[in-house]
């Protein structure tokens, strides 16, 4: 069996166990997003996202995506993204990242429920001036799984879920090679007309695999704007 495979089953049938010696925190993360699409196929789309964290108290990060994207075909979209980021950290100052990302997504309809796949590759360096090791990237896969409902009416519910694989992390090389990341979510987008939707979510985050887990639990809100 592909070690790629095996490691991603091993990891769901223990970490159970893994997850109860985590520590927890409750967040809040709140998303801008602008899409425009140039033609039938091409568009280009800038995002905005502002996290807190330790129970809403404190602020985490702000990131920015400035990204293209290309739809070959009806059911596949792919797209490539820069995010800078500027995290917060614990003395006060911040923590300057820079990440590339790589989406394929694809997506098939049955009846009302429509199913979509999205496999990211991400390459992030941090603190390139400031540490011995910034210049050297963290590689990353993210294979994320979606489900949507039509109602026929402008409210849309989803249910989510994303697994995040460590290719290599020179900070982590504990969890290189293995699945250390999963996402649960749930939730509600409500279109308002065909330029702007609103959406709503709560999300959990559990981590394995790696020296000191943490479980999130995240309110989540988002504006999508279409020009």
């Amino acid at each position: 069996m592909n070690k790629y495979v095996l490691s991603f089953i091993i990891t769901i049938l223990f970490s159970v166990d893994v997850f109860s010696q985590a520590t927890n925190d409750a967040g809040l993360w709140a998303t801008f997003n602008i899409e425009k699409k140039l033609n039938k196929k091409f568009g280009v789309f800038i995002t905005e996202e502002y996290r807190r964290k330790e129970n809403f108290t404190r602020t985490n990060l702000f990131y920015t995506d400035l990204g293209v994207f290309v739809k070959p075909l009806d059911f596949l979209k792919v797209s490539l993204a820069y995010r800078p980021i500027e995290k917060y950290m614990e003395d006060n100052t911040f923590s300057y990242r820079h990440r590339l990302m790589l989406d394929i997504s694809v997506k098939k309809k049955f009846g009302k429920l429509t199913a979509s796949f999205r496999e990211r590759i991400q390459a992030e360096v941090r603190n390139v001036y400031s540490s011995e090791i910034g210049n050297i990237p963290e590689w990353y896969s993210r294979n994320k799984f979606e489900l949507k409902y039509d109602l026929d009416k402008p409210v849309t519910p989803y249910i989510a879920t994303e697994f995040r694989y460590q290719i290599n992390n020179p900070r982590a090389v504990e969890s290189n090679k293995l699945w250390h990341r999963g996402r649960f979510a749930l939730g509600l987008d409500y279109k308002y007309n065909n330029r702007n939707t609103v959406g709503l979510y709560y999300l959990i985050q559990q981590e394995f695999n790696v020296s000191a887990p943490q479980n999130l639990y995240i309110v989540g809100i988002e504006y999508s704007l279409s020009l």
